[in-house]
């Protein structure tokens, strides 16, 4: 009965979300547009907090910005964004081509999960956007935490002599990662590729052109939390 009726509530809360961002040129439309931005997708929370750092020269991150702060990048020099939530006809993705479109920002899109493998062919499209976006660029999902923390750390591991520490720290709580929580998933896809370069020396490109498996990285990283499961409840008193 629990599962039915849960079942049923996200059925109620999805139908409810994907009801806004039609058309946001209706009058109507667009003032509920708003209010799903501001408190569905969290925006309202985004207003103050804003997760913008500098990942590299000409590269920034973020949480999804609102339009006043894309014009204030625009302001400071940035030329284009990488948007990493995919594109949706909801009214973040709504009002963020509109806001790229009024202040001449190219705007590019990856879809990338935070919560799953990412496919292949999706990291491949973020490293080609990485090399023909123009500078300065920033690169955002929703909470600029966990995706953009992948791209960020992937960035470093290509264009520049980081650390292996700095390039973990893409994925910190500093930017309210979450390494315990479901989104660890995108650590291990970053430490699966570290192990394979520091066995073979293998280059960023080609381990996801080529040696990258999502379904592997996905079973071994299910193997590591159920190992860890275990110890935990071995240990526990």
């Amino acid at each position: 009965m629990l599962r039915k009726f849960t079942s049923w509530l996200d059925h109620k809360e999805r139908a409810y979300r994907n009801s806004f961002g039609r058309d946001i040129t209706d009058p109507v439309e667009r003032a509920r547009s708003y209010k799903h931005y501001d408190w569905m997708d969290h925006g309202i929370l985004r207003r103050r907090w804003h997760n913008f750092e500098e990942v590299a020269p000409g590269v920034y991150r973020s949480n999804h910005p609102h339009h006043a702060r894309f014009a204030a990048y625009a302001e400071m020099g940035i030329v284009s964004v990488l948007n990493l939530r995919g594109v949706s006809d909801q009214s973040h993705h709504l009002f963020e081509v509109e806001s790229c479109e009024q202040l001449g920002l190219e705007l590019v899109t990856v879809h990338l999960g935070a919560r799953n493998t990412p496919l292949q062919h999706r990291l491949v499209a973020l490293l080609d956007a990485f090399e023909t976006l123009p500078k300065p660029f920033l690169m955002h999902c929703k909470s600029g935490a966990d995706r953009t923390g992948l791209a960020a750390a992937f960035y470093l591991l290509l264009y520049t002599d980081a650390s292996d520490a700095d390039v973990r720290r893409q994925l910190s709580f500093r930017y309210l990662h979450i390494r315990k929580s479901s989104t660890g998933i995108l650590d291990h896809v970053l430490e699966t590729y570290l192990a394979a370069r520091d066995a073979t020396g293998i280059g960023v490109r080609e381990w996801v052109e080529t040696g990258y498996d999502e379904a592997a990285v996905k079973a071994s990283y299910k193997a590591k939390k159920a190992q860890e499961r275990f110890w935990q409840g071995w240990l526990s008193p």
